[in-house]
């Protein structure tokens, strides 16, 4: 088991263009002081796909050098093609890392035994654990249960999925062929109920932000406590629906330039969000805020 509780998505905060390097390591420092368990650089959240090796490398080496030993470092290592991600993997290992999340190869729509040979490829080129990731409305390729199943007792280094396809029943059979200690949410809004079904952590997007919340969320369902961790749930739901009303990570790039993290820009072919976008954003991060009590304060917004 990698981590157990909240790994937060990280951003790769931009300004004028160009990585903005000063405010990634303010964001480390806000989701250590916040509580998490475990961070995820360079995942879908952190735009990997239109960042240039030198800065995906930098981003690499700025999480380690800030978090390593504080902190569990996982690196997004996916591609469509299982050399490369096995030679991201390897780089990710040789940097640092304490283990790859690697999603299911996009675009190419390959079978259940492709999914298999293409993981089993990826363990043998690499010593990081490895942490699969399912989310087919962006790849278009659905990782079956009994498929993850399979990983996770034949081949050596897969310990556990990020599961993100949206199908409750799907996540609960995932547990049921892993068993407790490796399944984790893909979607912030699911978090209790996954965990409820013996999922142990979230792979979070809204803990960019919320880091404190979503830490203390996690934890009480670890603890066996729902009732509050339902309670916090149903507090954050308002800006879950904020951070999603475009594609990720637009919006969670804006909410996280409202805390000072970057200037909420993205790189083409994404665009920055929509004006009646940021108004609903703005609205319900407030609003958050203003319903959580204990969290009074911490927002600048």
């Amino acid at each position: 088991m990698i981590f157990k509780g909240t790994a937060t998505a990280l951003i790769t905060p931009f300004k004028d263009g160009e990585v903005d390097i000063d405010a990634y390591e303010r964001l480390l420092d806000f989701q250590l002081e916040g509580g998490v368990d475990a961070v995820v650089a360079l995942g879908t959240t952190g735009e990997p796909a239109t960042l240039t090796i030198e800065e995906r490398a930098l981003i690499i080496s700025r999480t380690v050098k800030k978090l390593k030993g504080k902190l569990k470092i996982i690196v997004g290592c996916g591609s469509n093609c299982t050399r490369i991600a096995a030679e991201e993997c390897k780089r990710a290992e040789d940097m640092g890392a304490d283990a790859a999340l690697v999603v299911t190869p996009y675009y190419n729509k390959c079978t259940q035994q492709g999914l298999f040979e293409h993981y089993r490829s990826i363990c043998e080129a690499t010593a990081l654990p490895v942490i699969c990731y399912n989310v087919p409305s962006r790849t278009g390729v659905n990782m079956l249960p009994s498929t993850f199943g399979r990983l996770f007792r034949e081949v050596k280094g897969i310990v556990g999925i990020k599961e993100a396809s949206g199908n409750i029943q799907q996540i609960a059979k995932c547990v049921g062929e892993a068993g407790y200690g490796a399944v984790y949410s893909g979607d912030d809004g699911m978090t209790v109920p996954v965990m409820a079904l013996g999922g142990v952590g979230v792979i979070s997007v809204a803990s960019n932000i919320f880091p404190t919340q979503v830490s203390k969320m996690t934890s009480l369902c670890l603890s066996g406590d729902f009732t509050s961790a339902a309670k916090l749930q149903l507090e954050l739901l308002p800006a879950v629906d904020a951070l999603f009303s475009e594609v990720n990570p637009i919006p969670i790039k804006y909410a996280a330039s409202r805390f000072g993290f970057g200037d909420g820009s993205v790189r083409l072919p994404l665009t920055p969000l929509e004006p009646a976008h940021k108004k609903f954003v703005d609205d319900l991060l407030h609003a958050v805020f203003a319903v959580s009590e204990r969290y009074r304060g911490a927002s600048g917004i």
